[in-house]
């Protein structure tokens, strides 16, 4: 897998933020099938810091239905896979540069 594939995005929210001001931690929405080895080395080299731990999980498809004046439409949000990237001391990403 290319490592240009392995990252699909930042997670920007209240959550992921109080989590890299106060651990170091940076949220990503990765591919499906990238592995731990393969997060690092994509963030090790995109955003040239050091990586000291990578934990992923897995958030499974959910079903959602709304009411319009339609009637009842339902379909489902796809699963997704998610990282939380520790990075070293004194490093930090800037997520917001691009904004």
């Amino acid at each position: 897998m290319n490592l240009s594939d392995v990252l699909l995005k930042p997670i920007l929210t209240e959550k992921a933020n109080a989590q890299q001001e106060s651990l170091q931690r940076y949220a990503f929405k990765v591919a499906k099938k990238a592995n731990k080895l393969e997060i690092k080395k994509a963030v090790e080299q995109f955003y040239g810091v050091t990586v000291v731990n990578v934990n992923t999980s897995v958030t499974p498809a959910k079903n959602k239905s709304r009411f319009t004046n339609a009637g009842m439409i339902s379909g489902r949000k796809p699963a997704y896979k998610k990282a939380y990237v520790t990075i070293a001391e004194g490093d930090t990403i800037d997520l917001y540069s691009s904004i």
